[in-house]
């Protein structure tokens, strides 16, 4: 491993150690007792956003699953999550929970860059706010389409690119004008914080398309109007958020045999 991403990933393990310290520890319980899936810093629900559909029987890879509070209500709908996370405090969180909710399916320590798990095994990856980030979108999206089978769906929640550029450079919520330039966000290290990942939409287009995705969707999230601002993540104030988005969630997959001929078809020269 080339020394800069060793140690962005040393990095970023320290930090999500202080953040389980923290926050995530006490707030896993809760999370894995919630009766329904939710996305995002607003809890926005699944049944209003409809992304996941029937997981019953799927195979399914969350990455950066955190404390695995999804990974438990995939589980928990019938389907056959393995967890993966490069935190070894929060992995232990989660087997922890594993224990007092008597829900259990693999969890795996690992970077969603290198994820350990053959190729198409799976129906389904996952990622709120864990492998987008926190993974170079070169790296972590092409062990996303390894890992699928044909005609596999990829689902992932970051921050906005909007938010990114109106955080503050020290701490402190997103401002209503411009922090920085949107190339500066391809890769930033956040003093005291860890190093991240915030392409802008044209670049997450070209390497959703690099990796072999088809785009389905691009979601960009707003709160309830009665949400109100996150207790612990200071990254946008709910009124902020109402204004603009301050969340992205992808939905692509990988063409199944069917697909990829007909793509293939409409390329081929006429006769």
């Amino acid at each position: 491993m080339a020394p800069a991403r060793a140690a962005d990933r040393a990095r970023n393990r320290e930090v999500w150690a202080v953040v389980n310290e923290q926050f995530t520890d006490a707030d896993a319980r809760a999370m894995w007792a919630a009766p329904a899936i939710s996305w995002g810093l607003f809890r926005l629900p699944e049944a209003d956003l409809e992304l996941l559909g029937d997981v019953r029987g799927l195979d399914v890879v969350e990455l950066g699953c955190g404390t695995a509070y999804l990974s438990s209500w995939l589980a928990r709908d019938g389907a056959r999550p393995v967890a993966v996370d490069l935190s070894r405090a929060q992995l232990a969180t989660a087997r922890r929970c594993q224990s007092h909710f008597d829900r259990w399916f693999p969890l795996v320590e690992a970077d969603g860059e290198e994820v350990p798990l053959r190729d198409h095994s799976f129906d389904l990856v996952v990622s709120e706010y864990g492998a987008a980030p926190w993974c170079d979108p070169a790296r972590w999206l092409p062990e996303a389409a390894r890992i699928l089978r044909p005609g596999g769906r990829l689902i992932f929640l970051t921050n906005s690119v909007l938010a990114g550029l109106c955080v503050p450079t020290d701490e402190g919520f997103a401002l209503d004008r411009l922090q920085r330039g949107q190339r500066d966000l391809a890769r930033i290290t956040w003093p005291g914080g860890g190093t991240e990942h915030h392409p802008g939409h044209g670049e997450w287009i070209r390497a959703l398309r690099a990796a072999g995705f088809v785009i389905d969707a691009l979601h960009e999230l707003h709160p309830p109007t009665d949400a109100a601002t996150h207790g612990y993540y200071d990254i946008v104030t709910a009124d902020w958020a109402r204004r603009w988005p301050a969340e992205d969630l992808w939905l692509a997959h990988l063409p199944d045999q069917e697909e990829a001929g007909a793509d293939l078809g409409r390329g081929a020269p006429r006769q």
